[in-house]
C-alpha cells in the first residue's frame, strides 16, 4: 500500500517504527524540523545548540539503550559539524545513523549554496553512506541502514537527502520493517571453543578481559557465570565497564592506562589471557606494552579483522560475545564433569590472595582520599565522595581529560550496576561526555547520571545547558577545573595551555536555568555533592566547579598515567636520535 508524503515525513514515521524516540540536532535547509505537525507523536525532536554536540547525544542515547540513535544535520557546515559524533561513534562501535540534506540534484555541481560532496567526506568513517536520489528508495535505504548500523561491529551510517528530493511529495511505498530482531547474532566454531575450554580449565592464573562488545551483546549474565563458575578475576576496558558491577568480589578494575594496583599486578602475573571484544587499542594495552610474560592469549571478536590485529592469539573465535561465551560455559561444563580441573586448588588460593590484597588496598585508597585535607583540593577526593553521595542507580559519563581521568579508576570510582558507564572510544573526542550525558538521561529518565569533566571538554559543550533545561534532562557536571588544558601540560608549555581567562562555571549555570556552585575546600565536597543529588530531583542540571589547582605539582596524576607518559618520552627520544643521527 502506498501513501502520499514527503521524504522528510516518510523518514520520521519509519524511525518511530523501529523504535527511535529521539532524534538530535540542528534545522536548515530541507524541512526536517519545520513540520512537527507531521512527527508521529512516539518520536521527539531535540533542537541542539551545536551539530557535534547532537551526534554526542545520539551516541549516548545509543550506548545506554543498545538501540538506534539518530542525529540530523543541514548541509555543508551542518554536516561537517556532525563529523566527530560519527568519528567517535565509528570508534565506540555505536549503531548511530546520521542524516543530512545536501544541495539539491538539480544543482549539484554547479557552485550551490554550501555545496560540499558529503558523501565523501563521511564514507572512511562510516559503515554504509548512501543518497536518495528517488522518493520510492527510502523504504529500501532506511531498511539497509537500520540493518548495517546494528548487525555485526555496530557502527555509524550516514544517509544523504538532497533538499529538492526531501521536499518532494510522491506516492511512498509503506516501510515494512524486517520481521527478526537486532542484532542478528553468529557464534564461533565447535573446535575453537572446545580448544578455549581445554585452555580455560589448564590455566592456573587466568584472566577475562571484557571490552565493549560483551556490553554490546548483553552479555551481562554469561561473564559474571563464567567468571564464578571457574573462579576467575574480571578486568574490563573503559567500554567494557558496566559488565559486571564493580563492588563484584571478582572484580579488578581496567586495563593498560586505567590499571588500578591490585589490578596490574594480577594482569602481569596471568598465565591466561581471555579477551572478549576489545580492539586492544593502544591506551588498553599501555601502547602493546603489558602482555604478561609467557601467557596464553584466547580472542573473542565478532569481527574478524580484529583478531591477531596486535597480539596473536593461541585460539581465536570469531563470533558474538552473548553466544560465543553460552557455548564456552558449556564445553567447561562438560569436561569439568569428566575429570577435574589440574588447577582447582591453585585457582581457590590464588582467589583468597587477592580478595585479601584488594581488601586491603581499598582501605588504604578509602583513608588515603578522605582524609585529604589539601587546598587546592584534590580530585582523587572529589571522585571518591562523588561514588558515595551518588551511589547505586547512577550512569557515569566519562570525558577523557588529565583530572576526570581519575573517575576511570577502581575503587575511586566503582560503577556499582550493570550497563552504567558510558565512556568515549579511542578517539577521545573533548566534549563528548558534556552532551552524551543528555542524551544519556533522555534514554533512561529513571537513573542518576552524572558526568565527570575537566574545564576545557566542559567549555566545548556548556552551551548545551540550555539544552538539557528545555528538555528537562537533569544531570550533574562534576568540573574538575585546573584552568588549563592538563592533558599536555608540564612546565615548559604551561603559558601556552593556561586558560588566562576562564569563565565563572556558577553564573553561566544559573544563566541557563541550572544549578550551580563552586567548590574550594574539601570539607564542602560532599555537601556540594548533596546539593546537586537535590536540584536534579527537582528537575534542575547541577554544575559543581571543583576548583583542583593550576600548578601540575599540586596534582597528582591517575595511577598508570605517569608509565604511559614515559613510554611517549621514550619514543620521543628514540625518534629525535635518529633524527640528529641521519
Amino acid at each position: 500500500m502506498k501513501k502520499k508524503m514527503d521524504v522528510w515525513t516518510a523518514i520520521a514515521k519509519t524511525m518511530a517504527s523501529e523504535g527511535v524516540r529521539y532524534i538530535f540536532g540542528y534545522p536548515g535547509a530541507g524541512r526536517f524540523y519545520h513540520h512537527g505537525d507531521a512527527t508521529p507523536p512516539e518520536l521527539s525532536l531535540v533542537l541542539c545548540r551545536d551539530e557535534s554536540a547532537a551526534s554526542f547525544m545520539a551516541m549516548g542515547y545509543a550506548m545506554a539503550t543498545g538501540k538506534l540513535g539518530v542525529c540530523y544535520g543541514t548541509r555543508g557546515p551542518g554536516v561537517a559539524n556532525m563529523v566527530p559524533g560519527i568519528l567517535e561513534a565509528e570508534a565506540a562501535c555505536v549503531p548511530l545513523i546520521a542524516i543530512g540534506s545536501s544541495v539539491g540534484e538539480t544543482g549539484r555541481g554547479m557552485g550551490a549554496f554550501q555545496e560540499v560532496d558529503q558523501i565523501s567526506l563521511l564514507k572512511s568513517i562510516t559503515k554504509w553512506t548512501e543518497r536518495i536520489n528517488q522518493p520510492i528508495r527510502v523504504p529500501w535505504v532506511l531498511r539497509r541502514a537500520v540493518c548495517i548500523a546494528l548487525s555485526g561491529r555496530p557502527g555509524p551510517v550516514y544517509i544523504d537527502i538532497p533538499v529538492d528530493i526531501g521536499e518532494a511529495e510522491s506516492e511512498m511505498p509503506e516501510y515494512q520493517p524486517l520481521p527478526y530482531s537486532y542484532p542478528l547474532r553468529s557464534t564461533g566454531s565447535p573446535e575453537d571453543v572446545c580448544a578455549a575450554a581445554d585452555l580455560l580449565i589448564q590455566s592456573r592464573k587466568p584472566t577475562l578481559v571484557a571490552g565493549g562488545g560483551t556490553l554490546l551483546s548483553k552479555a551481562f549474565d554469561e561473564v559474571q557465570e563464567l567468571a564464578e563458575l571457574l573462579s576467575i578475576p574480571v578486568m574490563t576496558t573503559p567500554s567494557g565497564r558496566g559488565i559486571l558491577a564493580e563492588d563484584h568480589p571478582l572484580a579488578f578494575g581496567q586495563v593498560g592506562l586505567y590499571f588500578c594496583e591490585i589490578g596490574e599486578e594480577l594482569y602481569r602475573n596471568s598465565d591466561l589471557l581471555l579477551i572478549i571484544g576489545s580492539q586492544n587499542e593502544d591506551f588498553q594495552t599501555l601502547q602493546h606494552s603489558c602482555f604478561p610474560e609467557g601467557a596464553k592469549y584466547i580472542q573473542v571478536d565478532i569481527d574478524p579483522h580484529e583478531i591477531g590485529k596486535n597480539w596473536v592469539p593461541d585460539v581465536p573465535i570469531v563470533g558474538d560475545a552473548k553466544l560465543v561465551l553460552g557455548d564456552l560455559m558449556r564445553s567447561v561444563r562438560e569436561k569439568i564433569g569428566k575429570r577435574a580441573p589440574n588447577a582447582g586448588e591453585d585457582r581457590k588460593n590464588r582467589m583468597k590472595e587477592l580478595q585479601e590484597a584488594k581488601q586491603s588496598f581499598e582501605n588504604r585508597i578509602n583513608h588515603e582520599c578522605l582524609e585529604d585535607t589539601s587546598i587546592p583540593i584534590k580530585t582523587k577526593r572529589v571522585i571518591k565522595e562523588l561514588n558515595e553521595v551518588f551511589g547505586k542507580d547512577t550512569i557515569l559519563v566519562n570525558e577523557n581529560g588529565s583530572q576526570d581521568l581519575w573517575s576511570y579508576y577502581f575503587p575511586y570510582y566503582k560503577v556499582l550496576d550493570r550497563n552504567c558507564n558510558i565512556a568515549p572510544g579511542e578517539q577521545t573526542c573533548m566534549g563528548f561526555g558534556v552532551a552524551a550525558a543528555i542524551g544519556v538521561k533522555l534514554a533512561r529518565p529513571e537513573m542518576k547520571v552524572v558526568c565527570t569533566t575537566g574545564d576545557g571538554a566542559f567549555q566545548m559543550h556548556m552551551k548545551e545547558l540550555a539544552t538539557s533545561a528545555q528538555y528537562n534532562a537533569p544531570v550533574t557536571y562534576v568540573v574538575l577545573n585546573n584552568s588549563c588544558a592538563g592533558w599536555g601540560k608540564d612546565k615548559r608549555l604551561s603559558p601556552v595551555l593556561d586558560f588566562k581567562v576562564s569563565p565563572d562555571y556558577k553564573k553561566i549555570a544559573e544563566a541557563n536555568q541550572c544549578y550551580g556552585a563552586t567548590v574550594k575546600d574539601p570539607s564542602e565536597i560532599k555537601e556540594a555533592l548533596e546539593r546537586a543529588l537535590k536540584a536534579n530531583a527537582e528537575g534542575k542540571t547541577a554544575v559543581i566547579d571543583f576548583d583542583v589547582g593550576n600548578d601540575p605539582d599540586d596534582w597528582e596524576f591517575a595511577p598508570a598515567f605517569s608509565e604511559l607518559q614515559a613510554l611517549e618520552h621514550s619514543r620521543i627520544d628514540l625518534f629525535k636520535q635518529r633524527i640528529y643521527r641521519d
